[in-house]
């Protein structure tokens, strides 16, 4: 049987790190569980620990990115479930992601997850965004784009050259994915986490990720004509 590995990037969470650690080790197949903590500045990783993971801890907050690199070059796995900190009981539930792509269907599944109900989130222009990336660079409609919740082979994440810095990590990971011909699924599930609102710290987050998915944008598409231009220059012998 592959091996399989979760990976939960976590920062200041030990509010509920335990029951999201309790409810993935109970799931059936996981060959081990790693905590990154990403610099917390509460007990995150005594909590972690408690619960039962193994912990890794970076020295400062370096990202959601950084912290999942570091997590797939200590841990060997042929598949990896990630997934956010703050799913609580319902991680439980992620265990169905796993289920593509041991079948062989396909190389990442993400779960599409809804917000809860009657929660007013932001206006969605963070979701649209990533969401028409993903459709005009790599060819597929998602229709959640940004959700954390995946399971996909270590070929793919070597592939792709790992994960990317800031708060486009799942925007850059489905293009990249889609671009080196890897097969994606979405899997609907019952998942609840913290969720930012229409405050000042929500609307400050959605700005970091909008110029962030901006940022993985324009690398992208920079990098396609920097490929473009050098198949020309080889094809007319660099003249």
């Amino acid at each position: 049987m592959p091996r399989v590995v979760v990976l939960i990037p976590a920062y200041n969470e030990a509010d509920r790190i335990a029951d999201t650690v309790a409810a993935a080790l109970a799931m059936p197949g996981i060959d081990d569980l790693v905590v990154i903590d990403d610099g917390s500045l509460d007990n995150t990783v005594d909590v972690a620990e408690e619960a039962g993971a193994n912990t890794i801890c970076l020295e400062e907050n370096s990202g959601k990115g950084a912290a999942l690199n570091v997590g797939v070059q200590e841990f060997e796995a042929d598949i990896y479930l990630m997934i956010d900190a703050d799913l609580g009981s319902c991680a439980s539930e992620t265990c169905r992601l796993l289920e593509p792509v041991l079948a062989g269907h396909a190389d990442m599944s993400i779960a599409a997850m809804k917000a809860p109900q009657g929660h007013k989130g932001g206006f969605g222009f963070v979701m649209r965004l990533s969401r028409w990336a993903i459709r005009r660079l790599g060819g597929m409609i998602v229709t959640a784009p940004l959700s954390g919740q995946r399971a996909f082979r270590r070929e793919l994440i070597e592939a792709i050259g790992g994960f990317e810095e800031g708060f486009g990590v799942e925007t850059a990971m489905t293009i990249d994915a889609l671009r080196n011909g890897f097969t994606i699924v979405e899997v609907p599930l019952p998942l609840t986490h913290r969720v930012t609102g229409r405050n000042l710290a929500g609307f400050m987050h959605r700005g970091r990720q909008f110029r962030d998915i901006v940022r993985v944008i324009r690398k992208r598409i920079e990098g396609r004509q920097t490929k473009s231009g050098r198949e020309v220059r080889e094809h007319d012998g660099g003249q």
